[in-house]
């Protein structure tokens, strides 16, 4: 279970850090900017963890699909950017193979 705590907090300081990016302004605004340096250093440093189990190729996509689809939830709810029916979709078959790798892939199975 700890490589999935290590992604996980990896997906959320990632998250976080893309949010700050927002609000940073092009890096104008000095406390978003450091949230931002400082959530991708955390994101990075357990996503490097993780590969201490899981395959790149399959931790990296975990780690971006999630990143993707949490930063869009966070983009609609807290920026008010719109998602479109293909945007929504998209975002459906990313969940989707999420779970499929999740469920499914050996690869995963620690």
């Amino acid at each position: 279970m700890l490589p999935y705590l290590y992604l996980a907090v990896a997906i959320i300081a990632e998250v976080i850090a893309t949010s700050a990016l927002k609000a940073s302004n092009g890096f104008t605004v000095l406390v978003p900017s450091l949230i931002t340096v400082l959530g991708y250093v955390v994101a990075l440093f357990f996503l490097s963890m993780t590969l201490k189990y899981f395959p790149v190729g399959i931790a990296y996509a975990i780690w971006s699909g999630a990143g993707i689809i949490l930063i869009s939830l966070v983009g609609w709810t807290v920026f008010k950017q719109s998602l479109d029916l293909a945007a929504i979709m998209g975002l459906g078959l990313m969940i989707s193979g999420i779970i499929v790798i999740n469920l499914f892939s050996k690869s995963t199975h620690i």
